[in-house]
C-alpha cells in the first residue's frame, strides 16, 4: 500500500504543506525585532517623561544609601558610554554580531536602538530617588514650565523626524530586512530644524533635562552629566560626517552653528 505512487503524492504534498514558505524565518525574524524595539522605545520615552516631570524622585529603585549613589551614577554612565561605543568602527561590528545568523548586519540599526531604550529604561525604571525634593512648581508658574516641557519634547519629535525617522527609531533595519533591500542611511541632515543649528537633536534632549517642573539633587546630577554628553558628543559625530560627506559637510559647518542659533540664520530661514 505504501509504494502506491498517488499515496506517495499525497505524503509528498503534506509535508511540503508542513515546511515554511520561503523566507519566513527572515521576515519572522524582522516583524519580531521590529515589534519589540518599538515596544521598549515606547516604554523608554514614557518612563523617561514622567521620571523627570517628577525630578526623579518617583521611581522604582531601592538600592540602600549609600550604595544607592555608586547605583544611580552607573545608571547615568551606562548610557553616553555604551551609546557612543557602539557608533565607533568596532562597537558597529559588535552591533552585527549580536543577532546570530547572516542578518546581523541588516539589523545593526534596530539592534542598537533597542539597545539604547533598554538603557533608558533602565536608567529611568531602577533609579533609587533620594528622597529629597528642593521646589515643586505651583499656580501659574507650574503651567509655563509644564508647557516648556511639553515643547522641548516636542522639538526633540520634530529633530528626530528631520534627521530620518527610520533611523531614530530603529525602523531602517526590520524594514530592509522585511523587503530584502540593503540599509540605506538618508542624507546628510540638512533641513528643517538643521537649518538653524547642527545639532538639534541633542539640544532639544537637553532642553528637556532642564525644564522639569520638580527639582532635586537627582534631577540635577542627571540633567549636569546628561547635558555634557549633549555637548560633547556631537563632536564624534561630526567627525563621522567630515569623513563621510567631506567638502560638503565643511560647508555646512562653516554656514550653520553647533548648538546655539545665530539671529541671522534664523532670520535668513523665515525669510526662506
Amino acid at each position: 500500500m505504501h509504494d502506491d505512487p498517488r499515496l506517495q503524492g499525497l505524503l509528498r504534498l503534506f509535508k511540503a504543506s508542513l515546511r515554511p514558505p520561503p523566507g519566513a524565518g527572515r521576515m519572522a525574524l524582522a516583524l519580531t525585532m521590529g515589534l519589540v524595539t518599538h515596544a521598549v522605545f515606547a516604554v523608554a520615552v514614557l518612563a523617561m517623561i514622567g521620571a523627570m516631570f517628577f525630578g526623579m524622585s518617583e521611581s522604582f529603585g531601592t538600592v540602600p544609601w549609600p550604595w544607592a549613589a555608586l547605583a544611580n551614577a552607573l545608571l547615568i554612565l551606562q548610557f553616553p558610554l555604551a551609546h557612543s561605543f557602539f557608533l565607533t568602527g568596532r562597537g558597529g561590528q559588535w552591533l552585527a554580531r549580536l543577532v546570530p545568523g547572516p542578518h546581523g548586519k541588516t539589523l545593526a540599526t534596530t539592534t542598537y536602538a533597542l539597545i539604547a531604550s533598554i538603557q533608558l529604561a533602565a536608567l529611568f525604571l531602577l533609579w533609587t530617588p533620594s528622597g529629597i525634593v528642593w521646589w515643586r512648581a505651583e499656580g501659574l508658574v507650574f503651567w509655563l514650565i509644564c508647557s516648556a516641557y511639553a515643547a522641548s519634547w516636542l522639538l526633540l519629535i520634530k529633530a528626530s523626524f528631520d534627521a530620518g525617522a527610520e533611523v531614530q527609531s530603529g525602523a531602517l533595519g526590520w524594514m530592509s530586512l522585511l523587503g530584502r533591500i540593503k540599509p540605506r542611511f538618508p542624507d546628510m541632515p540638512t533641513l528643517g530644524l538643521f537649518r538653524v543649528i547642527r545639532q538639534p537633536i541633542y539640544v532639544a534632549f537637553a532642553l528637556t533635562l532642564w525644564t522639569v517642573p520638580t527639582w532635586t539633587p537627582d534631577q540635577l546630577a542627571l540633567a549636569i552629566t546628561l547635558t555634557a554628553y549633549c555637548l560633547l558628543a556631537p563632536r564624534l559625530k561630526e567627525r563621522r560626517f567630515a569623513t563621510r560627506y567631506g567638502e560638503r559637510f565643511q560647508r555646512y559647518r562653516e554656514e550653520v552653528p553647533y548648538a546655539v542659533p545665530r539671529p541671522r540664520t534664523l532670520t535668513r530661514n523665515a525669510d526662506a
